[in-house]
């Protein structure tokens, strides 16, 4: 499979470095990027074919994943649209809905989008995707193995679902990170040292995580667990229920969730 990204930023660096790692050939691999600095690390790092123009490739292959920043997509996709002939297209820019990109496109490509996370730089990312009723099983098998080489990937029925997605874990890096922040100042509060704070607050997010992914019990009988009746974590806990913290992280996500529906907006705007 010969695979073309459309924008050369972390994103596609991620997915590219993933994809070499996993073995696919760096010939196999190329990008179009108008930065000339861009290109030249792309090419420097990987190995890999770069162009400024869609056009002095001599052909975007049979997957071209689309890694520009939203407000882009609509006068990068009118550019390529000549010249995507029968390749896959997968979008990987938050917000940009299929029926506005075939619109662009001028033509009739199998699309589809994907939400991946800022983890996938180091990796461990987490991304689901939605594809056109009409892609058949070897193209999705195709774009699962470009979003596996960057960590977890599920796929949704619907694209209206890939809002939610958004919110949840497009979104949800910064809302542990915002946890690790106050825990952070907390630790600090309480006369640790900062670095220690910092480093005792990571770890101990990274260890819940791993130990919920590990494991078959349900995050809601890992807490259990954890919480020993008249103890610590009781007390920590039931000041976390009196002050509406798990009510108020759900309105949160619902109100990124909105947001993510009004971008949808925003951007297919002609």
């Amino acid at each position: 499979m010969q695979i073309t990204f459309i924008g050369g930023g972390n994103m596609a660096g991620a997915l590219i470095g993933g994809l070499l790692a996993k073995g696919v050939p760096a010939d196999a691999i190329q990008v179009v990027e108008v930065l000339h600095e861009t290109r030249s690390r792309l090419a420097e790092t990987f190995g890999i074919g770069c162009f400024e123009r869609a056009g002095d490739a001599t052909s975007l292959g049979d997957l071209v994943v689309l890694a520009v920043k939203p407000q882009q997509m609509r006068a990068v996709a009118r550019d390529l649209g000549r010249h995507v002939g029968s390749a896959l297209v997968l979008s990987i820019a938050a917000g940009i809905r299929l029926a506005d990109l075939e619109r662009w496109l001028g033509g009739s490509p199998v699309l589809a989008r994907c939400m991946p996370n800022t983890p996938a730089l180091i990796g461990v990312g987490a991304t689901a995707a939605y594809a056109q009723p009409r892609a058949n099983a070897s193209q999705r098998a195709a774009i699962q193995s470009v979003l596996e080489a960057v960590g977890a990937m599920v796929w949704v029925e619907e694209e209206a679902l890939l809002d939610p997605v958004t919110a949840l874990s497009g979104s949800g890096p910064a809302y542990f990170f915002y946890f690790i922040e106050a825990l952070e100042q907390a630790g600090r509060e309480m006369g640790l040292p900062a670095e220690t704070a910092r480093v005792l607050a990571v770890a101990t997010a990274r260890g819940a995580g791993e130990l919920a992914a590990r494991s078959s019990e349900a995050p809601t009988v890992l807490r259990e667990r954890v919480t020993s009746k008249g103890g610590t974590t009781e007390r920590a806990l039931a000041s976390m229920s009196a002050a509406g913290v798990k009510d108020a992280i759900v309105r949160a996500v619902h109100a990124a969730n909105s947001r993510a529906h009004e971008l949808g907006d925003e951007f297919g705007r002609d």
